[in-house]
């Protein structure tokens, strides 16, 4: 009986200090996974490890989801502070990416449609209301300084460029108002998450230009620019072949090839400055780490989908180099990770 009870307490106090931030992990195995089948195309080899993945992040997403909703339930106040934190806050919709990231899981391994709709209707719905809910927190006080910004702030724009990921395909599946609805919501999810990444990117720049360096646990988020720059020239790709009217493809093709192209500047930026935090020892492991996987596994899927679509196969080429450093860093990530549930560190709260 008290092993029992000792049990249920660490269980209340994982779900009082349960970190919204916990869902990257589901979203950068899921991008993990869907950019290893991409590539087993030309290794097969690598097809079953794609499979497990996918499998391991339904059930990671499953666990996850438990803490998550009891916080809501049982620490409600704690839970809308979190939502007015000038840091934390920002890693509220990464539930609802995961939801997005598994929507397209599933369309990816086996084409299983229904399924993907189950996630992706729920998830689009949070992927709004968070974006409301923290921006206007955001907005309306004054809370927020200079010392805040960092490519976290991004994440409430990566969710609205991700809709269209999974929702573009899925337009092919629904009719009528259904239909008419979700088209709304991948043009507008697009639309003001791509506008929105341009503004914050100018707010992130001056940061790094003018203020001290976000070392520390908020490093890795540095590379968080990569997410929209690899998400959204695939969103536009999914749902230009889903509009009433005809797109310019090669237009298309050259402004996703322009943002690609400012991601592998990114790529490198990002590693000198992962780097220089390193070798100052300003890199202590953090949920935050979970940062290294979604962004660079985006550009990725996006260095995949944009090579073949362009006949350029030296893009293709960079994807690969990038995806083996996003399989390095997952497995790392995903080892601190697990050594941290061990001891029970990678749940005490960060200041």
């Amino acid at each position: 009986m008290t092993a029992a009870l000792s049990t249920r307490l660490r269980f209340a106090e994982v779900v009082r200090d349960f970190s919204p931030g916990w869902f990257a992990v589901v979203m950068g195995t899921g991008v993990l996974s869907i950019s290893t089948l991409t590539l087993s195309a030309r290794w097969p080899i690598l097809e079953a490890f794609a499979w497990g993945l996918h499998g391991v992040n339904l059930l990671v997403f499953g666990i996850l989801a438990v803490p998550w909703l009891a916080r809501w339930v049982r620490h409600r106040d704690l839970a809308l502070a979190t939502l007015k934190h000038p840091v934390q806050a920002s890693f509220y919709p990464t539930v609802a990416i995961a939801m997005l990231v598994i929507a397209a899981q599933f369309l990816v391994f086996g084409g299983h449609g229904e399924l993907a709709l189950l996630f992706w209707w729920p998830g689009m719905a949070l992927t709004f209301v968070f974006s409301f809910a923290v921006l206007y927190a955001m907005f309306s006080g004054e809370h927020v300084g200079l010392e805040h910004v960092t490519p976290a702030n991004f994440i409430p724009a990566v969710g609205l460029v991700v809709i269209p990921i999974a929702g573009g395909p899925l337009l092919g599946q629904l009719q009528g108002s259904s239909r008419d609805l979700a088209l709304l919501a991948n043009v507008v999810g697009l639309g003001a998450g791509s506008l929105m990444y341009l503004g914050l990117l100018a707010l992130t720049l001056q940061r790094k230009y003018l203020a001290k360096p976000a070392f520390g646990v908020m490093a890795p988020t540095v590379w968080i620019h990569l997410g929209p720059i690899g998400v959204i020239p695939v969103s536009l790709l999914n749902l230009a072949e889903h509009l009433p009217f005809s797109a310019p493809s090669g237009t298309l093709l050259l402004a996703g090839l322009l943002l690609w192209g400012f991601g592998v500047w990114w790529v490198v930026m990002a590693a000198l400055l992962t780097v220089a935090a390193r070798r100052r020892g300003l890199l202590p492991f953090a949920l935050s780490w979970w940062g290294f996987t979604f962004p660079l596994g985006s550009f990725v899927s996006a260095s995949f989908r944009l090579g073949r679509a362009a006949g350029l196969p030296g893009v293709e080429l960079v994807g690969i180099g990038c995806w083996a450093l996003l399989l390095a860093l997952w497995l790392l990530t995903v080892w601190h990770t697990l050594r941290g549930i061990g001891s029970g560190a990678v749940f005490r709260p960060h200041p």
